[in-house]
């Protein structure tokens, strides 16, 4: 008899996808997506159903509550709304209480924090072009950021340092600044770093992360060497979890993901490349004992749940 974790109108992927998630999470290798606030993914993840209101789909119901739904389904997600803002105190206790208990978030840290220039982007107003007063501030990160969110720290899988890419990178000056940073944070959090500039991937980068402990994000990004690329450079995981975020095609710009992929439905163009390499990291942690944490973009190949699901077919 085949038995289903599920009733028979739970979304098919949903009901394929949580007991592999649950088990791999068991060995230590946790996957999730990047956000989860995706109406493309009702009927296949999300039961449709349960967001309706007065007989309709409710947009606003489906905002409010599908993180719950999500919670089922998948270990982990990652935040990155908390990119663009320092969320406050009660922010943080109305997510964590909505959240189930037992899904663990990364998040993470805000521009204010690691960007060195404000972009020239209408987003940023005045200060477009201006040097950033507060780049790697150590005391604004622990007043406005690590100190509300501690009380949820043991739900918190790790934080993630983005630096966003440079006209004019210069190694020596970031690696130096970085030391001081890293060498300033609190406890009680683990801490990873996403660069977005190749000319940082060096070795002396990976031995300034291994001596902080801190780990090194292998990122499917815009301008970065491709993610088998990444994983096979010598002392790339610089402690004991790993970070991958499979965010996009290497040369294809964000823009164009969204246009081409959105609403994200369905998978849309398969990343063999990228999909054999998180089939290998996920072997190499299992054996290794490593935490690995997982997160996939709907902008990789169009749908974030599809693409985990063939990675997992061939686990």
């Amino acid at each position: 008899m085949n038995l289903s974790l599920f009733a028979p109108d739970e979304p098919p992927l949903k009901a394929k996808l949580a007991p592999r998630l649950k088990r791999l999470a068991g060995e230590g290798v946790l996957i999730g997506a990047s956000s989860w606030k995706y109406e493309g993914w009702l009927g296949e993840i999300y039961t449709p159903e349960r967001y309706v209101t007065r007989g309709k789909h409710s947009h606003k119901k489906f905002e409010e509550t599908c993180l719950t739904e999500y919670g089922e389904i998948f270990p982990v997600v990652c935040g990155d709304f908390s990119f663009y803002q320092f969320p406050t105190p009660a922010f943080w206790q109305r997510l964590f209480a909505a959240a189930p208990a037992g899904l663990s978030f990364a998040f993470k840290v805000p521009e204010e924090i690691t960007v060195r220039q404000w972009p020239s982007h209408a987003r940023y107003g005045a200060r477009g072009g201006l040097r950033n007063s507060t780049y790697l501030d150590s005391q604004l990160f622990r007043a406005s950021f690590t100190e509300a969110l501690a009380p949820y720290a043991a739900r918190v899988e790790t934080l993630i340092f983005e630096f966003g890419t440079v006209a004019r990178p210069q190694e020596p000056e970031f690696l130096a600044e970085l030391e001081a940073f890293l060498a300033s944070l609190p406890a009680g959090f683990r801490y990873a770093v996403e660069i977005r500039n190749p000319e940082f991937f060096t070795s002396d980068y990976l031995a300034l992360l291994t001596r902080h402990q801190v780990a090194h994000v292998l990122n499917s990004w815009t301008r970065m060497p491709e993610l088998a690329a990444q994983a096979s450079m010598p002392g790339v995981l610089t402690t004991d979890f790993f970070v991958v975020r499979a965010l996009l095609r290497p040369g294809r710009a964000y823009e164009e993901a969204v246009q081409r992929f959105s609403p994200y439905t369905h998978v849309q163009e398969e990343n063999a490349s990228v999909r054999q390499t998180l089939r290998e990291l996920i072997a190499g942690a299992k054996k290794s004992g490593r935490r690995g944490l997982i997160f996939v973009n709907n902008r990789l190949e169009g749908n974030a749940p599809g693409t985990i699901d063939a990675v997992l077919d061939e686990t």
